[in-house]
């Protein structure tokens, strides 16, 4: 068994695949429209996802419905960066929240940094 996707429900497809893409720095892999089914989804994340065994989000769009609560259980998507700070800084720069500046974690020593995307959805940053 392996990974192959995280799915988020987003209020605008094309605002989620803009900040996953252009601010994040993903490809859009793949959509899908079920227009009789009223969702729209679009796959993203590095490198050929699936295709080359790396894990996707699925951005789910349900027509219609432009919020959702993320509800308590939901922590966080992490990916791994060669420097949290440098990254933090990009993603600001292209207009996205950094919501947790980067720097050490909290009793230990890596380094990381959060982002929230337009929806609410929070991402770590983690310093590998």
């Amino acid at each position: 068994m392996r990974f192959l996707h995280t799915m988020l429900r987003v209020g605008d497809l094309q605002r989620s695949i803009d900040f996953y893409t252009r601010v994040m720095g993903m490809t859009l892999l793949r959509t899908t429209e079920r227009l009789e089914q009223k969702y729209s989804l679009a796959f993203v994340g590095y490198g050929q996802g699936n295709a080359g065994g790396e894990a996707e989000i699925e951005l789910t769009y349900n027509h219609g419905v432009s919020g959702y609560e993320l509800g308590t259980a939901y922590g966080h998507i992490a990916l791994a960066v060669p420097d949290a700070y440098a990254a933090g800084e990009k993603i600001k720069a292209g207009g996205g929240n950094v919501t947790r500046p980067a720097g050490p974690v909290q009793g230990g020593t890596t380094v990381i940094a959060f982002v929230t995307d337009p929806d609410g959805y929070k991402s770590e940053l983690s310093e590998r």
